[in-house]
């Protein structure tokens, strides 16, 4: 190899200068496909592939509140601006459905642009944007070519200027959505459930899929109170220098509105009250069932893993287990469906079987640890965007990933676990429960029929 750089030192050399500014990228590919490994048959891996090295996580809190978290090594690049307080349960009684509508005011006229330019910025730089809302938070980003995505930036930042003709169109989408989520049984399961936990008026269990339509005052005065700085999370993946990046993103939005302290909000914890909702379909001919309890307290990683233990204390797949993520009401529990309409009384048994039975045993435990973990991880490979999304959760999670690879950061919280702490999640589990059931309900039992087996 040292006799191959000689020879092309010397070509080199003696080249005329114009040749060689003339063809500079044909010699580097020459150059290339010298020191590089022949590939004997085109398109298959390499037997000695070169070792790829992990990404690393920076972060930083910029005075305005915002924290900005990067990796550097993912290929695209996804920018994801997060505002944990600006789900459906920071909503007052009168701003109920604001926050669904705020989701289609993303990407819309403000800060003197209109929303054609902003679309045609966004289509012009192969952008693919992105915006969600949900019980706990609300997100817009977009996934690009690293040298466009930060270009992009400044349009995250856009103010809105609230035009008639935005705010109609979001209205009548946000009313589309939740014409379309009232025909998924999941959908109506869920809003069920936290209507029966926590009760049908409360922060945490009124419906994110409201049938109410906000007023134009509302939205407004939701918008400028939940889309602020202070609390927010912007996540990018494939940043190499987290500093100067840092500096672009606080100079994008030096001119956004920080907000109040998230902590000073005066938001109370809710109050777990343990109902029952029922909506019955008999046309439906299937029943589908689900109980909860609150989870006061553990982080997402030990609420996924106790939920699996109950997906595999069940065998044969008749009951499912499930965690809500962070935010304002957690509840876990058990989930089965659909169930003919005859069987809710001996299914119901089945559940509470689990439930008040003995916790699962330490070999569980570091099983189901084991494919949580691994689960976690894929889903952070799968795509920039999970990546982005995984990385926001991090650091509302306070999981320590500073200097770290994210998947060394998650890996931590499963591996910290313990069949003790899943215990104490069980023991939780010992009063009354929350139940919802949506279908041909004739056969479901009541809830205080069931009750007195948690108590």
């Amino acid at each position: 190899m040292a006799g191959v750089l000689r020879i092309i030192n010397a070509a080199a050399k003696s080249a005329p200068r114009r040749l060689a500014l003339a063809s500079s990228s044909s010699c580097e590919r020459e150059f290339s496909a010298l020191v590089t490994p022949l590939e004997e048959f085109p398109g298959t891996p390499l037997t000695s592939p070169s070792a790829g090295s992990p990404s690393t996580v920076s972060s930083t809190t910029l005075p305005s509140g915002l924290t900005v978290v990067s990796e550097d090594s993912n290929i695209p690049c996804t920018i994801s601006l997060t505002f944990p307080n600006a789900g459906s349960y920071s909503e007052t009684l009168s701003e109920a459905g604001a926050s669904l509508v705020n989701k289609y005011l993303s990407f819309k006229s403000g800060s003197g642009l209109s929303s054609a330019v902003i679309t045609r910025n966004l289509q012009d730089d192969g952008a693919t944007p992105f915006v969600t809302s949900s019980r706990y938070g609300a997100s817009v980003g977009f996934t690009a070519a690293k040298e466009k995505a930060i270009r992009l930036i400044p349009l995250l930042a856009t103010v809105n200027s609230f035009e008639k003709w935005d705010v109609r169109d979001a209205k009548k989408f946000a009313a589309i959505e939740v014409d379309e989520a009232m025909t998924s049984v999941q959908t109506v399961l869920s809003e069920s459930l936290f209507s029966a936990a926590y009760g049908a008026q409360s922060a945490a269990g009124k419906a994110h899929y409201s049938s109410l339509s906000p007023t134009d005052e509302a939205i407004k005065t939701f918008r400028d109170r939940s889309y602020v700085l202070n609390g927010a999370v912007l996540a990018a993946t494939g940043i190499n220098d987290h500093a100067q990046f840092a500096a672009e993103v606080e100079y994008a939005f030096s001119e956004s509105h920080i907000g109040n302290d998230p902590s000073s909000n005066g938001a109370q914890t809710p109050v777990f009250v343990g109902g029952e909702t029922r909506v019955h379909a008999p046309s439906a001919g299937v029943t589908h069932l689900a109980l909860a309890f609150p989870m006061e307290s553990g982080s997402t990683a030990l609420g996924q893993v106790a939920a699996a233990c109950i997906d595999m204390m069940d065998g044969d797949g008749a009951v499912s287990g499930f965690a809500t993520p962070l935010g304002g009401g957690r509840l876990i529990g058990a989930y089965a469906g659909p169930v003919s309409a005859a069987n809710p009384p001996a299914v119901l048994d089945k559940i509470c079987g689990i439930l008040t039975g003995p916790a699962p045993t330490a070999d569980m435990v570091e099983r189901v640890k084991a494919l949580a973990k691994a689960k976690a991880v894929f889903e952070m490979e799968d795509g920039s965007k999970n990546l982005a999304e995984s990385m926001t959760n991090a650091m509302l999670e306070n999981i320590p990933t500073e200097g770290k690879s994210l998947p060394t950061s998650i890996g931590a919280e499963y591996d910290a676990i313990t069949a003790a702490d899943v215990k104490k999640i069980f023991d939780g589990m010992k009063v009354q429960p929350a139940i919802a059931s949506v279908g041909d309900i004739a056969s479901v039992p009541y809830l205080g029929t069931i009750a007195p087996r948690f108590s």
